[in-house]
């Protein structure tokens, strides 16, 4: 499936890498993608809601409302994050939460 240098789905998605996620703003539903590759695995990502409020990087005096809304995220989906790399879940913690 993957070549030993390039994979074309890097390229197909304008990707600089594996593991490099990159915003995609004209995707109608997610707003993220990364191609994943653990080991000799290798998937395509997409991950987060198009257009969300995230709470994003702490920030100084950020707001109680914003801590409370990425505390909620990742309680909610502490499980899906912990499988790893190759889950939209981590993803979307590294890069928006």
């Amino acid at each position: 499936m993957a070549g030993n240098k390039k994979d074309s789905r890097l390229a197909k998605n304008n990707l600089s890498g594996f593991n490099k996620p990159k915003r995609t703003p004209g995707h109608p539903k997610k707003s993220h993608v990364v191609l994943a590759k653990e080991g000799s695995r290798i998937k395509l990502i997409r991950f987060g809601e198009q257009g969300a409020k995230t709470a994003g990087k702490p920030k100084k005096g950020e707001s109680a409302r914003m801590k409370a809304k990425r505390k909620s995220f990742k309680a909610r989906h502490g499980k899906n994050i912990a499988k790893g790399k190759m889950s939209a879940a981590y993803w979307a913690n590294k890069s928006k939460w």
